[in-house]
């Protein structure tokens, strides 16, 4: 579920060697599932293990970790870097945002999954997302721009040079493009 490193590993040896015997880490995500989701580690005297919880055995300590945190907590990485800044404890959980779906999920799930792990990170520099609004039955994928992205000059190129090429690497054989909700074709939905 997580793997830590040998840097990191002596790191937190060193730390849990001042606290009361018995201490290990804790490995959580809050607002787990969310855009929002944070990761962190803190310190997990003994009493505080729950019955629920997950222990992972390391060097000299147990990483424990809560059972809402542990499905997204999967493929999590935790290193200790020393660079020209000094050192600093790093770590990457790629599925905090949004819990890892299987290959043979609901394309919904899995269309879902990517834009939540991969395409909002990319859009929240610029402080955008989007969403997937349905599948249409002829195969294309409806989006709907928020935040950073309403109003956006740039917004039908990322739709079509990044989003769309990301989603048909991924989805090819099951979607055949993707719509901006704001595109309206002619139809029973549309204005006149």
């Amino acid at each position: 579920m997580i793997s830590i490193s040998t840097e990191a590993q002596a790191h937190f040896s060193k730390l849990l060697a001042k606290q009361e015997s018995g201490t290990n880490i804790r490995v959580f995500v809050v607002n787990p599932g969310t855009s929002s989701a944070e990761c962190g580690v803190s310190y997990c005297p003994p009493d505080a293990v729950e019955p629920t919880d997950t222990r992972l055995p390391f060097d000299g300590f147990d990483a424990v970790v809560d059972e809402e945190s542990a499905p997204y907590l999967e493929e999590a990485e935790i290193d200790y870097v020393t660079d020209q800044m000094g050192s600093q404890l790093t770590l990457k959980a790629p599925n905090a945002k949004a819990r890892k779906v299987a290959d043979d999920a609901p394309l919904v799930e899995r269309i879902n999954y990517m834009i939540e792990s991969e395409i909002n990170p990319q859009l929240a520099s610029h402080g955008g997302q989007v969403m997937l609004v349905e599948v249409t039955e002829d195969g294309y994928a409806v989006l709907q721009f928020g935040g950073g992205c309403n109003g956006c000059s740039m917004v039908d190129v990322t739709l079509k040079e990044g989003i769309e090429k990301q989603m048909l690497e991924a989805f090819g054989g099951d979607i055949k493009g993707v719509r901006d909700a704001t595109e309206h074709q002619s139809g029973e939905h549309s204005y006149y």
